[in-house]
Formats: C-alpha cells, sequence, structure tokens
C-alpha cells in the first residue's frame, strides 16, 4: 500500500522544513510513504527548500490557482502514481503531522473510506469565541446537508482512500473540505473523524481576508453542493412555504366576501395569485433540477469509468 501526503503551499519556506521533518516515513500497515509538494504559485523559495530536504513529487502552478484546484491537481498526481491513500495536509504547519499514522488506520483497516481531523476548534486558543460559534454552525449546516456527524467538517487535514477520490468531483473553487463531504453523504461512502491538537498557529490564513468573507464564500459552497445533489428538497420546501402564504390572502378574501365586507379586495386576490405562481414556478424548478440531477449522476457514472481506466484500476 502506498500513501502519498500532499501539501499545498502557497509561500511556505519557513514553516514546510517544520512540516516536512515531522511527517513519519513509516506507517504500520504502509509499504511506501510519498510527499508530494504542491507550489500553487509561491515567489519565494518554498520549491528550493522542499527539493533540499529530498522531496521529489511537484505539482506546480505558474499563478495562484486556489485551494480547491491546488487539491485536485495534487490528487490526480497521486493517484497517477500509484497511491492508494492520500492525506491532505497544510504547509503552515497547522497539523500534527505525526498523527497521520492515525489519520489513515480506519481506512488501512477498511472501516472508513474518508477521515476527518477534528482540530477540538473549542479548545484552540488563537479561536476568538465568534469563530469557535461559526465553526461549530458551519459543521453543523455541512452535517445537516450531508447526513454525517463530524465535529470539525471545515478540517483540511484528512485522509482519502483511492475509491473515495475516484467517485468524488471538485468542482468549487474556493474550499474543497465542505463539497467533498456533502458528496460523500450522498453516494453514501463511509466517513470518520479521530481528534487532534492542532500545532500553534504560525500565521494569518491566506484562504480569506477575514472572518466574514469565509462565512460568505463557505456558505455559497455548500448551498451550491446542496442544490447539485438535492436540489428537490430545496425547491419543494420553498414551493410549499409559498403555497401556505398564497392561502393566506384567498382566505382573507373570501372572509370578507363570507361577510359582506364592503370592498372589492382585489389586493388580496392578487397577493395570493401571486404567491401561488411563485409555489408553482418552485415546484417546476424542482422538477427539472432533480432531472438534471438524474443527468449529472449518469455523467459521474461515465466520469467514474474513465478515471478508473486512468489511474489503473
Amino acid at each position: 500500500m502506498k500513501v502519498f501526503v500532499q501539501i499545498p503551499c502557497l509561500n511556505e519556506e519557513e514553516t514546510l522544513p517544520a512540516v516536512l521533518k515531522s511527517i513519519p516515513r513509516e506507517i504500520p500497515g504502509v509499504d511506501e510513504v510519498e510527499i508530494l509538494v504542491i507550489d500553487d504559485g509561491s515567489t519565494d523559495r518554498t520549491v528550493e527548500v522542499a527539493k533540499e530536504l529530498g522531496v521529489t513529487h511537484f505539482v506546480r502552478h505558474a499563478r495562484n490557482m486556489g485551494l480547491a484546484r491546488s487539491f485536485a491537481d495534487g490528487v490526480d498526481y497521486a493517484l497517477l502514481h500509484g497511491a492508494d491513500v492520500v492525506v491532505n495536509t497544510d504547509g503552515d504547519n497547522q497539523y500534527p503531522q505525526a498523527r497521520i499514522a492515525d489519520l489513515v488506520q480506519p481506512i488501512i483497516e477498511r472501516r472508513a473510506e474518508i477521515v476527518v481531523a477534528d482540530r477540538q476548534t473549542q479548545k484552540v486558543e488563537h479561536f476568538s469565541r465568534f469563530k469557535k460559534v461559526m465553526q461549530r454552525f458551519g459543521s453543523w449546516v455541512v452535517n445537516k446537508a450531508a447526513g454525517t456527524d463530524l465535529p470539525d467538517a471545515a478540517s483540511g487535514f484528512r485522509a482519502y482512500s483511492k475509491e473515495s477520490l475516484i467517485r468524488l468531483n471538485v468542482v468549487t473553487r474556493f474550499s474543497y473540505t465542505m463539497e467533498t463531504i456533502i458528496q460523500a453523504g450522498y453516494k453514501r461512502l463511509a466517513i470518520t473523524s479521530i481528534p487532534i491538537e492542532t500545532n500553534p498557529k504560525t500565521r494569518e490564513s491566506r484562504l480569506f481576508k477575514n472572518i466574514w468573507q469565509h462565512m460568505a464564500l463557505s456558505g455559497s459552497a455548500i448551498v451550491r453542493a446542496y442544490l447539485m445533489y438535492r436540489p428537490y428538497i430545496v425547491f419543494a420546501s420553498l414551493g410549499a412555504i409559498l403555497a401556505v402564504l398564497a392561502l393566506i390572502p384567498f382566505v382573507r378574501y373570501l372572509t370578507l366576501l363570507a361577510l359582506e365586507v364592503q370592498g372589492d379586495h382585489i389586493q388580496s386576490l392578487l397577493i395570493g395569485a401571486i404567491l401561488a405562481t411563485g409555489a408553482l414556478l418552485s415546484f417546476a424548478l424542482g422538477v427539472i433540477a432533480d432531472l438534471t440531477r438524474i443527468n449529472r449522476s449518469l455523467s459521474e457514472d461515465s466520469l467514474d469509468l474513465l478515471k478508473r481506466q486512468r489511474y489503473g484500476r
């Protein structure tokens, strides 16, 4: 069994040595451990430092492409070079690389296809109270959408089996973490988590400028992924709400008519008609979106076959 540990990097020459030195080179049940550095447009000596420390596998972007693209390109490289398990960590040394052995163990034992490290965000000292609340809320939303029970859905320290990576498809540009969990939940892949303690903070995140941007981008990724795989729930719920709201002005009109209250009360009929039309449109969009989902599922089945041929399985 071969494990690839991939490290997306953007100007990580200062912290990368600590990351590389702490990655275990021997793991029980694993024959080979390879390290892959994904240079996402670095302008410092990230690549040179990695080469000096013995790294031989690289994926290089001429300009910054973002975390999701870096993850996808790294996975493609790892699978093409015979990876059975791909571990994703960070170049800022946030995660304890020594726990990689624990991270891959559920996959080796065939108890899971994906293992996500739980940072135990409530214990992270440099997280503000607001950020801790938002992290917990975000994980709750993702778990509801995916049908999972992960305490830290945003964690980027995780391990994937080859089978899970063949079946998953990254389409977002911001971050793959939320999207892959929702996809995995929909595709019935076994997911579990292990608790870890993070290393001291080395720098600010480069994925977003502030917590508000992070919330907006994460929320958008969650909604998009949910609409991709469960659109009927969204549109059916919206249609049901609009239908109930449409009843209110209709009932008001009939009540006033029965009581012979003066006036034509045509405004109630207009509001009710508008809401009822919105409900019908929502139901129609739900049907169309569900048909699109079915078509995408068939396309993904074909893509799975192409991936198995590409990666020799």
